[in-house]
């Protein structure tokens, strides 16, 4: 092979490897995070900030009047509901689930699993802080594997 071909070639690839560089690292920031709240509730913000500083994500804020819809078209299971769900590469995330679990959730991303939710309010979770005082909770993994604990705290 000739000089010229080599560096040509040289040339080529490394344009492609720029290209392919670029491509992953817009696919990276093109990731949305859009919460859906009852415009009543006020920890959502609480908990919105928390993911925002966690993750070092934007997140779209949406009011719903009607919560409970939304929940259904996402495969909310009933018992697993919280005054908050958030969408994130596909994923659902519902209640004060901690960022750690969410960043956890979309590195590992398990197979059969939809989403994570902490059900109801727990005192002490992400956006529910109040002084010191918590009460111990569950993050729930859910979707067509079933359920599994993710996380514990307290």
């Amino acid at each position: 092979m000739t000089n010229l071909r080599k560096r040509s070639l040289r040339k080529t690839l490394s344009i492609a490897m720029l290209l392919a560089l670029a491509a992953c690292s817009g696919a990276a920031q093109a990731a949305s995070y859009t919460m859906l709240r009852d415009p009543s509730c006020g920890c959502c913000e609480a908990w919105a900030t928390h993911v925002r500083e966690g993750m070092n994500a934007e997140i779209d804020v949406r009011d719903s009047a009607d919560m409970a819809a939304v929940k259904d078209r996402h495969g909310v299971p009933g018992d697993l509901r919280s005054c908050h769900t958030m969408i994130v590469e596909g994923y659902v995330i519902e209640g004060h689930v901690p960022a750690a679990d969410v960043a956890r959730l979309l590195s590992e991303r398990r197979e059969g699993v939809e989403g994570l939710a902490v059900a109801g309010m727990p005192v002490g979770s992400p956006g529910m802080e109040m002084g010191g005082r918590t009460q111990p909770y569950q993050v729930i993994a859910f979707g067509k594997a079933g359920r599994t604990v993710f996380s514990s705290y307290n």
